[in-house]
This record gives structure tokens, sequence and C-alpha cells, in this order.
């Protein structure tokens, strides 16, 4: 695989930035950064970037020692911008690290990516294998795009059975109607252990693609149970406090009070890690079983209360527009490299593959609808038909004109994922600088392969010939918006200019 020191750069810079936000409430203030790692420096690295990117690995795992998955879990909101997300993802399984904190924090990353897809219901398309198999789902669609650039760990036979054991400990999870069964079941410690298992494996896409939606629904139902059990606890006390009483009752030889109780930050404890806050729900647990067999507690009116008045505070002050960069796409289309046409290459073959990939297993009702991290892809008939040819290892003409055909699509779903990308880092001109080296280079791609489309469409027979026009007159559409999306800001040409 051939790495783009610049593409890793930008990546760990924007974990870098994410991690010295995270850090800054517990030191106070500002994190010092090295010299050469700051923001400005990053952004006008040019030339051979090897020195900066061993100096930022460095500091990064330093950041790493002081951030613990508690830590990170409490900052991965739904506010969290998925572009921070898909960064950290990417460095994490990147480093090859087998400890329980790297794990652990991969772990959290792809279930929130799964929790907050860029486009609500994405998740949730999924079609049947013509031999009852399943294809591959869209989640694993988005980690493969994700980590195009990453070296993956193979995925061996025994690991490939300790996936098939999510779905029945799901089911499992899913009976469980209160908290006392479900923690006394040992589950939780259960899937810890099974996690554990896949070692350098738990990187691939397809272990984080089987685990994320697995955490996603435990922890909705888990924090259903525990919402429920809070409640009634809660409730329970401020009963007794009505008739005067204090003391709810003796968990662990301790006497629970009402205050105890009043203390109970349900939001704080759900997001904590289950590991760290385990005794705390267990707690919970113990003190629901010893009410349960307590007399129930009739309520008094209370008389009412004047509401306090409330301080309303004025709308936060907007941020200043992050301006993005002004690029001069011909001449940087003129500079492309070698190694960022490899590069690019590479990603278009992964695209390709995953998309021969589901349409051959997928219902033939759904096969033209081919599920990306942004969007639906929408095949013709004659490409999906393509998808599922036998004989494109074949040196034949027909070989020759399903290949150009396979490499349009890939290249059309390539370059919109980009464009999409694009959009949304509008607000970030490091990440919209990547993406649209990425596009530039995209485009010149897509030329050369424009070029032989045109030369297979004049040999073709005239069926063959239309679906080859089909899939140009697509990718063409496709790179006339990518010039559009490198154009000038809509934001600075509506502001304009005053002298």
């Amino acid at each position: 695989m051939v790495e783009d020191p610049k593409f890793e750069l930008a990546i760990l810079a924007t974990v870098q930035g994410f991690y010295e936000k995270l850090l800054q409430a517990p030191v106070d203030g500002e994190v010092p950064v090295p010299a050469g790692l700051e923001a400005v420096s990053l952004q006008s690295a040019d030339g051979d970037v090897q020195p900066t990117l061993g100096a930022m690995r460095r500091w990064l795992r330093l950041l790493d020692l002081a951030i613990t998955p508690a830590m990170l879990r409490r900052a991965l909101t739904p506010e969290t911008d998925a572009e921070i997300a898909e960064a950290l993802l990417r460095y994490l399984c990147r480093k090859k690290d087998a400890s329980a904190a790297n794990r652990d924090k991969t772990d959290l990353v792809a279930t929130f990516l799964h929790r907050h897809p860029r486009v609500p219901g994405q998740w949730e398309r999924r079609g049947y294998g013509l031999d009852g198999s399943l294809p591959l789902s869209p989640f694993e669609i988005a980690l493969i795009e994700i980590l195009a650039d990453t070296e993956v760990p193979s995925l061996p036979e025994e690991h490939l059975q300790l996936l098939r054991e999510f779905a029945p400990l799901q089911q499992e999870a899913d009976g469980f109607r209160d908290l006392n069964s479900l923690l006394e079941s040992g589950i939780i410690a259960r899937v810890r252990e099974l996690k554990q298992a896949f070692e350098m494996s738990f990187y691939h896409p397809g272990v984080l693609a089987t685990i994320a939606p697995y955490n996603t629904a435990f922890g909705l139902h888990f924090d259903t149970l525990f919402r429920t059990a809070a409640a009634e606890i809660k409730n329970f006390a401020e009963a007794l406090e009505e008739q005067g009483g204090s003391i709810l009752g003796t968990v662990d030889g301790v006497d629970v009070t009402v205050d105890h109780v009043a203390a109970l930050k349900e939001n704080e404890l759900l997001k904590m890690d289950y590991g760290a806050a385990l005794e705390k729900f267990s707690r919970v647990s113990k003190l629901k079983k010893v009410l349960e067999r307590r007399p129930p507690i009739r309520r008094v009116a209370r008389p009412p209360v004047p509401a306090a008045l409330k301080l309303r505070s004025g709308p936060p002050k907007p941020s200043a527009p992050n301006r993005r960069p002004e690029l001069d796409v011909p001449a940087l289309r003129g500079a492309v490299t070698p190694q960022q046409i490899a590069t690019e290459e590479t990603k278009v073959l992964k695209v390709e593959e995953s998309i021969r990939v589901f349409v051959r297993v997928a219902d033939p009702k759904f096969r033209q609808i081919v599920p990306m991290r942004f969007f639906n892809l929408a095949l013709t008939s004659e490409e999906a038909d393509i998808c599922c040819a036998e004989y494109l290892g074949e040196k034949s003409l027909r070989a020759d004109v399903a290949r150009v055909v396979l490499r349009l699509v890939a290249l059309t779903a390539r370059t919109t994922t980009e464009i999409e990308e694009l959009k949304r880092c509008e607000n970030s001109p490091s990440l919209w600088k990547l993406h649209a080296d990425s596009l530039i280079v995209l485009l010149e791609i897509g030329r050369s392969v424009r070029e032989q489309a045109a030369r297979m469409q004049t040999a073709a027979p005239e069926d063959a010939a239309a679906t080859v026009a089909a899939s140009l007159q697509k990718l063409q559409e496709c790179a006339e918006l990518a010039l559009k999306a490198l154009g000038p800001s809509p934001r600075a040409i509506g502001a304009g200019t005053t002298q």
C-alpha cells in the first residue's frame, strides 16, 4: 500500500487538536505544544514532512497516556464532528497497539460512528444474497472506506467463529427486563473477554462492524433499564422524605439515605466506562432490590412552591468562520505526482471491489442501489450485470468494456464521496485542503479513464457502447460537480469585498 505522509500528518493534526481540547480542563489551560507542531506550522508544512510526522507520532503517544477511555467517552457527544471521529479511528487502527486502553478507545469511536451516521438511517439499508447469505453491511462498507489507507490485520477462521457469538449475545441481552437480572448475568464481563480474544484482529473493519452495532443496541437497552431503576429509587426517596424518613435501606453494610439518592447523577454515570462504573451500577441495583422488599409508601401532597426566576444568558457569540484556501485548480492538476495517482488508484480499486461484492450477494430487487457512506450509488441494470460478470479476467473485447465500465462506476463513487467530504469540512481549512487534493487527483485519473472509455466506445458493439456512454456521462457530471465544489467558497462569494 502506498503511504501518503501528508495525508497521515493531516489525520494526526486533527487528532492532536481534539486531544488538546480534551486536556484543557484537566490541566486548567492550554496544553503546551512542541515547537513545529503548532497549527500554524502544520498548515504551512511543505516538502519533506517525515521529520514532522515522526515528532507528531511521539507527541500523540504521550497525549494518549493522559487520555483514558472514560474521558474519550464523555468527549464524544452528538455534536462531535464525524470528521474528527473518523480521524481518531484511522489513528487508533494505524497504531497497531494491542493494549486494552487502545482497544477500548477504538471500540468507543467505532460505536460513536455507528450511533451517529452522517445520513440518518443509512446503516439500516441491507439486502440478502442470492444464496441466503448477508452482503457487507453499509456500516462495514463505510469502515472499509475510512480505513482504506490503513493496513488492516488479517481475520483468521477462529476469529470469524467468535464474530458469530455476538448475535446470540444480543438476543440474550434484549431478554433482560430489569437492571438486576442484566448485571447478575455477567454478560458485560463475557463480552469484554470476547473482545479481548480478537487481539489485533479487533481492528479489522469486519470485527468493528459487528461489535459497534452490538454496543449500540446493548447501550440503549442498558441505559433504559438503568434510568428506570434510578427513577424508581428516586420516587421512593421522595415519598419517604415527605413522610419524614431519611434512610432507604442498607447496601453492603452502609445505610443509603435520601441525600445519597438526591446526589445520584444518572447522566454522569452513563458517560463513564462500563468497567469503571460497574461497582456504582451494582450498588444502584442492590438498593433497588432492598426497596422491592419494603412496603410501598403513599405520597402526601406538597404545598406549591413559587418558581425561582431564571437568569437568561445571551446567545453564544458565533466564532469567526475559517477561510478555506483558494486553489489554482488547473495548475494543481498539472502538478499531480505519480505517487498521488498510485495512492488514489488503490482507493478506487477498493471501492470497485466493495461495489462488486455488494451487487453479487444482494437481493436482485436491491442490487442496483449500493449504500455508500454519504449517499446511495445508483447503478444501471447493465452496470449491475457487469459487477456479477465471470469473464472479467478474459483477454477479449467484452472484458475490456466491462473493466472500463467498472472503473467509471468506481471513480464516480469515489469522487462523489470526496465531494461530500469537502462539503462537511468547510470550516476546517486543513481537512478541506486534504480532500480537495484528493479530488484534484481523481479528476486527473478520471480524465485518462474517460479518454480510454471514449476509445472503447468506437471499438465496441452498439449495445456495449451505449453502456459505456451511460457510465461515462455519470462520471462527466460528477467531474463537473467536483470542479464546482473546488471553486470559490459560497460564503466568500456572498460576502463580497469593499475597498
